[in-house]
């Protein structure tokens, strides 16, 4: 690993997908056995920090300067190459939600889903590399519980690491349901089924691996693919598939647990005022305005998390959590 950052222009121009249902997907084996690791960048097309990252350490593979001690790597730089050639998060949808093949695929995101779930089956373990729309500080998110995803996202190179994504989405569905119907609104959409929040990771996981996504800073900050080019170097030396030490567990912690979704159900829906994620909110404080004039209020004293002005009607708007300090094991 470098001691210090290299300058920015070192890292590969990002190009268009001349074919963009031709995906690519680069490989390297060991003869040796070992843990199959894949990464994945641009799941959303405006997200390219993992792009030039995973463009980087490629052409480290390809030209002899980084060797695979044991195992398997993969590495997709380019995920959801409409979304990316149109520089916006989704194509036709979002691909990060309803993830799953499909016999009878209907837009472009289906076909991505139907080469890409297949593949991510043959592997071990995800790193999952995007970018966030408001914000400062990277950060990782592993599923509540996993011992191993935990362990993996303290040493990426953050100390802020968010978990409680599915089942607070979960309960986040049963309220748009009975919102939806209490208005007398369609109910049979893909964003009231609880599946609508499996994306790579949740897919990941129901293959039998673990997944860790990895948040490496604002869309458009210069140091986002440093970020997410230590955190992929230190994920394989921590699983030894190449040499050189991986970074120790982050200890203290920053742990964030997601508590509460608030859809938007209007498009004039507004924040009162331009939140960041993980901004301290205080129970009775007001968050945002719906389109009628109601105020929105925190339900809760913690965090505001995930605040997307740019939400459709029907989707998140906003999440609510809580915050401890953990301590490495």
């Amino acid at each position: 690993m470098h001691s210090t950052p290299l300058p920015p222009n070192f890292f590969p121009e990002l190009a268009p997908v001349p074919q963009p249902l031709q995906f690519r997907c680069a490989s390297f084996a060991s003869p040796k056995p070992g843990p199959k690791f894949i990464v994945l960048g641009a799941v959303h097309g405006n997200e390219t920090a993992g792009t030039q990252a995973i463009l980087r350490l490629m052409g480290e593979f390809e030209r002899g300067e980084r060797v695979l001690r044991c195992g398997q790597v993969a590495f997709v730089p380019i995920t959801n190459p409409l979304a990316y050639n149109l520089k916006q998060r989704q194509g036709d949808r979002n691909l990060n939600r309803n993830l799953q093949p499909n016999s009878n695929p209907e837009c472009f995101e289906d076909h991505v889903a139907n080469w890409l779930c297949p593949l991510l089956a043959q592997y071990d373990v995800l790193l999952d590399l995007h970018s966030f729309h408001q914000g400062q500080v990277p950060f990782a998110l592993f599923g509540t519980g996993n011992a191993q995803e935990l362990d993996l996202a303290l040493r990426l190179g953050v100390n802020r690491v968010v978990d409680g994504w599915l089942e607070t989405y979960a309960q986040g569905v049963a309220t748009r349901v009975q919102y939806a119907r209490a208005q007398g609104l369609p109910t049979t959409g893909l964003n009231t089924d609880v599946r609508y929040g499996m994306g790579t990771t949740e897919w990941m996981r129901e293959c039998g691996g673990y997944a860790v996504t990895l948040e490496c800073g604002q869309h458009e900050d210069p140091q986002g693919p440093e970020v997410a080019y230590h955190a992929m170097v230190s994920a394989l030396a921590h699983f030894q598939l190449i040499n050189g030490p991986a970074l120790p567990a982050a200890s203290p912690y920053e742990r964030i647990t997601l508590c509460q979704v608030v859809d938007k159900h209007h498009a004039d829906d507004a924040f009162v005022k331009v939140w960041q994620s993980f901004d301290p909110v205080q129970q009775g404080e007001q968050i945002g305005r719906r389109a009628d004039g109601e105020p929105v209020y925190a339900s809760m004293s913690g965090l505001v998390v995930f605040p997307n002005s740019a939400a459709q009607a029907g989707q998140e708007w906003f999440y609510l959590a809580t915050q401890r300090t953990g301590v490495a094991s």
